[in-house]
């Protein structure tokens, strides 16, 4: 058994409940009676806790629980240009609060098309799965980990890893959180990319990190291409939308529910699914949650 983790603060809300719809809609009827979900928050309103909560139970999800809670007081927001401290409560959830043996970890950004659970099955007990970052793929290579390879050059040409997407066993949370803590602190002057900068460094030392397939993290890169040529150069696979992909994710400062993003082909059939969603919150009586400009 497992739990979905979101960390959905006022700015995510609109994306967490569609997150939370495309969830449900990648399960079969008795997976998510089985399934729980698990929020932290920084400032949802009761109202709007409430407003996931009745959804997750719409959706058919056998257990819901949403909790407020601080990051850690070690988090560094090196870049915060479109990102909130927020990103670092996915280190948050502890065993007591999840109540599964398994977390996926996911951000809510992202459209899901199939079922993401599948990597927990080649966890081993100490492992994390993680999808290697498409745009930041190897450490001394891209910007990630600033000057880390240099002051510990065995790194050079590693692996780095996106954290948007993340498989674990409950009982193995609160190592990550001591080791993204120690990174903090010990490590600060190589973050660069906030907490995922900081987990990298603790999955670079402890090397408990299991490789999972990049269709289950799969990036968005159409919208980048509008404004220039640069992920050709970077991402190595081709550019065009992968129907095959469980997940496609939307980073970067642009996001498909913003009115003003490019329109993609993915970015369409995000705002489709934002659209099914929502007529979803609307049946429950919701208020005041649509996507300014998006229709």
């Amino acid at each position: 058994m497992y739990a979905f983790g979101l960390c959905i603060d006022q700015q995510y809300l609109i994306p967490g409940l569609a997150a939370l719809v495309g969830l449900a809609d990648s399960l079969t009827p008795a997976a998510r009676r089985e399934a729980a979900v698990r929020v932290l928050t920084l400032d949802l309103a009761p109202s709007q806790a409430l407003l996931l909560a009745d959804l997750a139970k719409r959706a058919g999800f056998g257990s819901f629980d949403l909790r407020r809670c601080a990051p850690l007081r070690s988090s560094r927001m090196a870049d915060a240009s479109y990102i909130t401290v927020t990103t670092y409560l996915r280190f948050e959830f502890t065993p007591s609060f999840v109540r599964r043996p398994y977390l996926i970890y996911v951000d809510a950004d992202v459209l899901v098309r199939g079922d993401v659970s599948e990597p927990l099955g080649s966890l081993a007990s100490d492992e994390t799965g993680a999808v290697r970052d498409e745009f930041n793929p190897t450490v001394g290579e891209c910007p990630a980990l600033p000057g880390a390879a240099d002051r510990w050059p065995h790194l050079r040409g590693r692996p780095y890893f996106n954290a948007g997407m993340l498989w674990t066993r409950t009982d193995h949370m609160p190592r990550i959180r001591r080791g993204v803590e120690q990174a903090l602190i010990h490590a600060r002057r190589h973050i660069l990319h906030n907490d995922q900068d900081a987990l990298n460094l603790w999955l670079l030392r402890s090397g408990r990190v299991r490789p999972v397939s990049g269709g289950f993290n799969r990036f968005e890169v159409g919208r980048f291409l509008e404004r220039g040529n640069w992920v050709r150069r970077v991402v190595t696979r081709s550019p065009k939308p992968d129907p095959a992909a469980a997940l496609v994710h939307f980073v970067g400062a642009e996001k498909p529910w913003q009115a003003d993003c490019p329109v993609t082909e993915e970015v369409v059939e995000y705002r489709r699914h934002l659209e099914r969603a929502m007529r979803h919150v609307r049946r429950l009586g919701a208020v005041g949650v649509e996507p300014a400009g998006v229709r």
